[in-house]
């Protein structure tokens, strides 16, 4: 038979849930957790001045090109650990196409920048769309495991009507 000796509390790290046991009735009790994420960590590089992505006159209509970048690098914002990844662009030319050296060269640009994951992927595709004015594009970052944990980041062009940036 079990008996109740008050209240027993576990979760002693900072912001992590407690767990209440009194009598024979369990309720979950979580604590708040400060935010150590700032509007300044989510802006990270956004401000940054990227150079221009040079283009050349497409020649023919209706084909698909795809660019892979098996080597991108940027920091965290908020850690200052760098992030790996591979940045693959696919878009469907309009009337111009991407020059390649200068695609490349503006990736690097993110070298050293501190800028979020999901902001990089949207970034580029912004600058992607800015320069080449595709017929439609999309950007992916597959960005390789810290922690144990991997991240996806997919951004298509053109965005739906609800999901501009404020």
């Amino acid at each position: 038979m079990l008996q109740s000796f008050g209240v027993m509390r576990f979760g002693a790290a900072q912001g992590a849930p407690e767990a209440e046991f009194a009598g024979s009735a369990a309720t979950m009790v979580f604590m708040p957790k400060p935010s150590r994420y700032t509007t300044a960590h989510a802006e990270a590089g956004l401000d940054a001045k990227f150079p221009e992505i040079e283009t050349w006159p497409n020649q023919f209509p209706g084909y698909e090109i795809v660019i892979d970048d098996p080597e991108f690098t940027s920091v965290c914002p908020k850690t200052g650990l760098p992030d790996f990844g591979m940045i693959t662009l696919r878009y469907q030319p309009d009337k111009a196409c991407l020059e390649l050296k200068s695609y490349k060269e503006y990736l690097q640009s993110y070298r050293n920048l501190g800028i979020f994951q999901e902001n990089v992927v949207n970034q580029v595709l912004e600058d992607v769309v800015r320069w080449a004015k595709p017929v439609w594009a999309e950007v992916k970052g597959d960005f390789r495991p810290r922690g144990g944990i991997s991240t996806t980041v997919v951004a298509r062009w053109p965005r739906r009507k609800s999901s501009a940036r404020q």
